[in-house]
């Protein structure tokens, strides 16, 4: 596989307050708009092929700022989806359940439209993103860029690598940042993290 960019959306409001974001539709702030905006540079400065896009509001605003045309959305690109927890911090969760692990545990059921997802759901999302870019890169010339979310993002990586969803815990993902997955000598290798424009 060529190299797959992953850009993660800007700021919002709920990703500046750390409150759990999944199908709750929030545009970007200001400022995510201004991140947004920076990351063209990095972007179209490589011959992209292929555009995939998360249906939420802030990833195809993140999209578009960053100059990016012919996105194509796909529902699989969604936020890990986080069931009751959502809206809710991190730290208020650990006051009910101190030991909580999103990566490992999971969430707890919310209601019937969104019942909530484990690891292993979202690392099966994940590997079906990937067969698709795959199979993008296979017909068209260029690199693939997928715009979704903190979360999944990082358990496609950890897919990618060849390792477990729940290995996502390990790659930290700030808003509106280009990550770069490639290859050494055949073998899946994360080539850039985290990047963000010059400033």
């Amino acid at each position: 596989m060529s190299d797959l960019f992953l850009v993660r959306h800007g700021e919002t409001e709920w990703s500046l307050s750390g409150q759990h974001t999944s199908w709750t539709d929030l545009p970007l702030t200001d400022r995510g708009r201004e991140q947004a905006r920076g990351l063209a540079p990095l972007l179209t400065s490589h011959h992209i092929g292929a555009v995939l896009v998360s249906p939420m509001k802030r990833a195809r605003q993140t999209a578009e700022l960053a100059g990016l045309t012919g996105a194509l959305v796909d529902a699989d690109l969604s936020e890990w989806d986080y069931g009751a927890y959502e809206g809710v911090t991190t730290q208020e969760i650990h006051r009910t359940r101190p030991d909580w692990f999103l990566f490992t545990d999971g969430v707890a059921p919310g209601p019937p439209e969104h019942p909530g997802e484990g690891p292993e759901d979202v690392g099966a999302r994940a590997d079906r993103i990937l067969a698709k870019a795959h199979a993008a890169l296979g017909n068209t010339e260029g690199c693939v860029v997928l715009v979704a979310h903190g979360h999944f993002l990082r358990v496609l990586t950890a897919r990618y690598l060849g390792l477990p969803a729940s290995a996502g815990a390990l790659f930290q993902l700030a808003t509106g940042t280009v990550c770069r997955l490639g290859t050494e000598h055949g073998r899946p290798v994360l080539a850039a993290w985290n990047v963000r424009p010059a400033s």
